[in-house]
């Protein structure tokens, strides 16, 4: 066993299920372990690596920034922050118009939670079955699965959970007291599901007539991933609250909500001590700005058709579905994953689990097609094998 692994083995507290590789290098769409093997990541960091590993355009912000402020609370004014606030209204959509900015998309659940109820002075939030948000108590009691959920009761009160995509569903659970519904556009960790136009249509128009908050989690999908800056334009909605994180600012931890004008809240009502500080709001800048010069959503819609087209055509029997988005992308097996994550490390391709019986890839926008290419050959014989 690798040094580094004994470590991490002793020191941490041991809550992930860990993959016997060091890795100690990333450029683009490829990471490197201690022994100077490289990998094609398609896990990228769990939905942050959106413009990959190692962009110059974040370290040159990152490393001026740092020479300037590093640290700076909401309670003073910064430049750096002020910009980032003014893109991040400009490229969401039109009705939001002012951001709260934290440190993860739990983070950002958390806050609009707390904006909801405080906005409607209701109590009550509307969540989807097999939906993830979060780890912490707020965004826990959101989450679904009960793998996650076990164990830390009593939740919060007051959260509700109704099949996905049905909208007669999510109707027959609205209460005078229902404070909002909170939605993915892709369940990616429930198993890359998406949502209709349809079903998202009539969600809005029942937040609306009701009087309810219509909160969109957009911690993964967000930033290009789906084919468009975020996903909730593929259905034209306007949120009340858009929650995002993870791509944001290029790997640094990084979250917000944003914000529509009926969301009010005075002085005090909520904060953060590294929130919006100026070296990740640098970070999230060059990012942002990246994506947009690069047209990274484009890049995203094109990619995620090219490698989903390239599996299709092989008619692999384990594969009952394959479920995409842009680059979000989900691959139903007949059986469980665990065996062939495994494998493909071994080909030197590494993608996540979304459930027991789907590999979920989340590669760099940013991946070419040689290394496209890769990934599929190497799904091609590790599934064909199977």
């Amino acid at each position: 066993m690798s040094h580094y692994m004994e470590l991490e083995d002793r020191f941490s507290i041991g809550v992930y299920p860990k993959r016997p590789i060091v890795l100690v290098k990333g450029e683009g769409a490829q990471v490197w372990d201690e022994h100077g093997r490289e990998y094609i990541d398609c896990v990228s960091g769990n939905g942050v690596a959106n413009i990959g590993h190692g962009n110059e355009a974040v370290i040159e912000a990152i490393t001026h920034q740092a020479r300037q402020l590093i640290t700076c609370p909401g309670i003073f004014y910064n430049d750096t922050r002020a910009r980032l606030l003014e893109k991040l209204v400009a490229i969401t959509p039109k009705n939001l118009t002012r951001a709260f900015l934290c440190n993860s998309g739990a983070e950002s659940i958390e806050a609009a939670i707390k904006f909801a109820r405080f906005t409607t002075q209701k109590t009550e939030i509307i969540c989807a079955m097999r939906s993830f948000h979060g780890r912490s108590f707020g965004a826990l009691s959101a989450t679904h699965n009960p793998k996650y959920r076990d164990g830390f009761g009593p939740l919060v009160p007051g959260f509700h959970h109704v099949p996905f995509n049905r909208f007669k569903k999510l109707e027959e659970k609205v209460r005078d007291q229902t404070a909002a519904v909170l939605l993915e556009i892709v369940q990616g960790e429930g198993g890359v599901h998406i949502g209709s136009a349809s079903y998202f249509k009539k969600v809005q128009e029942l937040c609306r007539e009701k009087g309810i908050l219509l909160i969109i989690d957009e911690v993964q999908t967000g930033f290009c991933r789906t084919g468009r800056m975020f996903a909730c334009e593929h259905f034209d909605l306007q949120p009340d609250l858009l929650c995002v994180a993870k791509a944001m600012a290029g790997g640094l931890p990084m979250g917000a909500v944003l914000c529509s004008e009926r969301i009010q809240l005075p002085v005090g009502a909520h904060g953060s001590t590294f929130g919006g500080n100026p070296l990740v709001c640098a970070a999230a800048l060059a990012a942002i700005d990246f994506m947009l010069v690069h047209k990274l959503d484009q890049q995203a819609s094109e990619k995620g058709a090219y490698l989903v087209n390239r599996l299709q055509q092989q008619h692999l029997r384990l594969i009952r579905e394959i479920r995409h988005l842009g680059l979000m992308i989900g691959i139903e097996l007949r059986t469980r994953v665990k065996p062939f994550i495994l494998k493909l490390l071994e080909a030197g391709v590494l993608v996540l689990p979304a459930g027991r019986t789907v590999l979920r890839l989340l590669p760099p926008i940013t991946i070419s097609h040689q290394e496209l290419d890769k990934v599929a050959e190497a799904l091609i014989q590790v599934l064909g094998k199977g």
